[in-house]
This record gives structure tokens, C-alpha cells and sequence, in this order.
């Protein structure tokens, strides 16, 4: 185990993540530091960090914000490890969206928590991989968001 202030827990650390898992651990810290502080504007950093995004994420990411705000109004937008998410009033995040180009993937990604209620059996999809949006998947996102927050 590393004494404090060697930096070895860091170099350990970035052995053990990627760089873009590294980055993400940091966001998450500096979330939690603004919540703490009190100073969220969970809207307006969620639409920050989608104007980040390249071309086809940002399209899919500002729609999806849209479906969110429209089915599920009762979610709150928030940030969560540098992702745009949506949470319940005692702030759990019931899904959020990552880009591709955050984890260096082919597609972006859909997710939904454990908080989501989604339960279908013994067995149900939390993730969805997105290319683009049509408007059937725009519907069928509605109504698993709108499921989701239930």
C-alpha cells in the first residue's frame, strides 16, 4: 500500500484504468465537490457537456436530453463521471448517455442504472448502443425512459 503523498495510488491507478477511466474518476470527484459545495446547475452542465460532444453524439446526446425532459420531467439532469444523466429527486441516476469518442468506442451508449426500473423476467437489456436516432427509436426511448422512472 502507497503512503500518502508518494503518488504511487495514482501511478497504481493508472496502470489498473485507461487514461479515458482515469479521466472519468476525476469528473466524478470534481461532481461530487461541486454537489457538496452546493454549486449545480445541473442543467446547464449537462448542456455544456453535450456541446462538447462531436457531431453525431452531440445530435443523438441533445435529443436524448430532449426525450428525457419530455417523458420523465421528474428526473433531474446531472452529470455523472463526466456523462450527461438523469436522477431521481434523492439524486440516483436512473440513466445517462455516453458518447463514443469519451471511451474511444464505435458508438455511443444509452444506459440505464440499477435504479431504473426496467425489470423484465430474470433477464433485461440496461444498455443500448446508438449509431443514430430515428424516430421509432426516439419512441421506443420515451417509453423506456418514461418506464425507467417509473
Amino acid at each position: 500500500m502507497a503512503t500518502k503523498g508518494t503518488g504511487k495510488t495514482a501511478a497504481k491507478a493508472s496502470k489498473a484504468f485507461s487514461a479515458e477511466e482515469v479521466d472519468a474518476i476525476k469528473e466524478r470527484t470534481r461532481e461530487e465537490g461541486r454537489a457538496r459545495k452546493g454549486k449545480v446547475d445541473g442543467e446547464a452542465e449537462v448542456l455544456a457537456k453535450i456541446a462538447t460532444m462531436r457531431d453525431a453524439d452531440r445530435v443523438m446526446a441533445e435529443r436524448i436530453h430532449a426525450i428525457v425532459k419530455a417523458n420523465a420531467p421528474e428526473l433531474s439532469p446531472k452529470t455523472w463521471y463526466g456523462m450527461p444523466a438523469y436522477a431521481t429527486s434523492a439524486g440516483k441516476v436512473v440513466c445517462f448517455f455516453q458518447d463514443a469518442h469519451k471511451f474511444k468506442t464505435r458508438y455511443a451508449t444509452l444506459g440505464f442504472s440499477d435504479t431504473a426500473r426496467l425489470d423484465g423476467g430474470n433477464m433485461w437489456p440496461n444498455a443500448y448502443a446508438l449509431t443514430k436516432l430515428t424516430a421509432a427509436d426516439e419512441a421506443r426511448i420515451g417509453a423506456l425512459v418514461k418506464k425507467a422512472a417509473g
